[in-house]
Parts: C-alpha cells; sequence; structure tokens
C-alpha cells in the first residue's frame, strides 16, 4: 500500500515539497477553506500547531476547490489565513478532495481511513486526518469537530499521558 511519504505537493508559494520531509511527525492534514463559515477554526489549528511542534507536530493546510469556498488565487489565500488568524503551518496549493481529480494525498487518506458507514468522500471543509509518527491515519474527523477537541488525541500521538475517559471517538 502506498505511504503518505511517497506524495509531493505544491506550497502556496509554488514549490515542490514531498511529504517524506514530514516523516516523524505527528501530522493533521485539514482541507481548508478562507470563505467557508468554518474558517475560524484555522485559529484553533494555529494554536494546537504552536503548543504540540515543539513536540514534532505539524498541521498540513490544503486549501480546497471542492466545495467552491475558497479564493482564486494563492497568495490571496497565504495573506488570508496570516492576516486573519495568524497562521504558520504549511499551506499548500489549492487541491480536490473527491473524485477523478483528487489530490493523492486525499485519494489515499479516505481510502485507508473512510467515515460513517464507510463512506470515503469529504463531505465538507475542514475535514482532519490524524496521522501518526509512522504516516498511518489513526483518526479522521469532520468539520464539525473543533480543532481544539482534538488536543488529547494529538497528546495521546506524540505519547504524552492523557486519560482515556478524554480522548475524541472517530467519526
Amino acid at each position: 500500500m502506498r505511504s503518505i511519504y511517497n506524495i509531493k505537493a505544491r506550497s502556496l508559494s509554488g514549490e515542490e515539497h514531498s511529504l517524506s520531509e514530514f516523516r516523524g511527525q505527528v501530522i493533521l492534514v485539514v482541507n481548508i477553506a478562507s470563505k467557508c463559515v468554518f474558517a475560524s477554526q484555522l485559529a484553533q489549528l494555529q494554536s494546537l500547531y504552536n503548543r504540540y511542534r515543539s513536540q514534532g507536530f505539524t498541521v498540513l493546510g490544503f486549501p480546497s476547490e471542492q466545495f467552491h469556498q475558497e479564493l482564486d488565487v494563492h497568495e490571496a489565500i497565504m495573506v488570508f489565513c496570516k492576516q486573519n488568524f495568524g497562521v504558520t503551518f504549511p499551506l499548500f496549493e489549492k487541491v480536490w478532495v473527491n473524485g477523478k481529480h483528487a489530490h493523492p494525498l486525499f485519494r489515499l487518506l479516505t481510502y485507508q481511513m473512510p467515515g460513517l458507514a464507510g463512506n470515503r468522500d469529504i463531505k465538507w471543509n475542514f475535514t482532519k486526518f490524524l496521522i501518526d509518527r509512522d504516516g498511518t491515519p489513526v483518526a479522521r474527523y469532520p468539520w464539525f469537530i473543533e480543532p481544539e477537541r482534538l488536543a488529547p488525541a494529538i497528546a495521546t500521538a506524540l505519547d504524552f499521558p492523557v486519560p482515556v475517559s478524554c480522548q475524541i471517538a472517530n467519526y
């Protein structure tokens, strides 16, 4: 089976990156959208990134055109995210997350971590995939789960002791 570390993506500035650059880190992959009502989740994603990055955690933001709620120009997306929410975590070029034009990362993640009732499609912006240090997806969270609620699962993936009662089930 293919690994996330074999996949490449272009940053918003146009530089190609191999996701192998994030090998050994706990990763939260999120399909973001600037014009989405849930764009405020970017602030919580940044907060998680600030809190855990020194322990080997990163957020990877992928603007999605799938639901027609993203700005047209990559530079505008970058400016929006930084000026409104202080985003400093890696942001990549706009991608599709479903269908025949889906980015390889999202094809892999939805195959390895289907949603409710085995449905593989991403239903909306701000779907989140938690990936462990070995590159294995361990949880999928829908748009309505606010990023701050993922802190216990992130801490667990980073090998911090977290009481079982604090962990969130997959949705």
